[in-house]
């Protein structure tokens, strides 16, 4: 019996008070629901929390998830509250539709590019076709007549008309 009694001490000796149980000033036991989420040492996140939901609340949203997903749950709430206090009004929704509407600028903005990008391919391809067709021009009637490809023929009346 008295062993039990000193492994319950010293549990509780070395039980840390979470964030929650420091700033609101009380008895953090191992049972405290709070403690897994909000660690002594990220006060901060609790305070925002806090700040935003109240403790009460913040305990009956935990309290009502299920135990797995609690942790995601108080992860959901913290960055919410962070949110809030950036954007009272909006809070995490805001965040969305700013990202929202900057996706929807981008998509705008890549269609645009890729209108000018087919556009310059198909100048760049007319202009090989220009020259790959004058690489194939007859050129012989011009030397026949006399003149060079500098086109400084003395005689405009010598150029043959294609």
């Amino acid at each position: 019996m008295g062993f039990k009694i000193e492994t319950t001490l010293a549990r509780a000796r070395t039980h840390q008070p979470c964030a929650a149980c420091k700033m609101l000033r009380r008895r953090c036991d191992v049972n405290c629901i709070l403690a897994p989420y909000f660690p002594g040492n990220e006060a901060e996140k609790f305070a925002r929390v806090h700040k935003v939901f109240g403790a009460s609340n913040v305990i009956k949203m935990i309290q009502m998830v299920e135990e797995r997903n609690r942790e995601d749950a108080a992860k959901a709430l913290v960055y919410e509250a962070k949110a809030r206090l950036r954007d009272p009004v909006y809070g995490s929704a805001g965040t969305i539709f700013q990202l929202q509407k900057m996706v929807h600028e981008l998509k705008v903005q890549l269609e645009s590019m890729n209108a000018q990008v087919l556009e310059l391919q198909q100048q760049k391809d007319q202009l090989l076709g220009t020259l790959l067709n004058v690489d194939h021009l007859d050129l012989h009637p011009l030397i026949d007549h006399g003149c060079s490809f500098s086109l400084d023929c003395e005689d405009p009346t010598k150029f043959p008309v294609v």
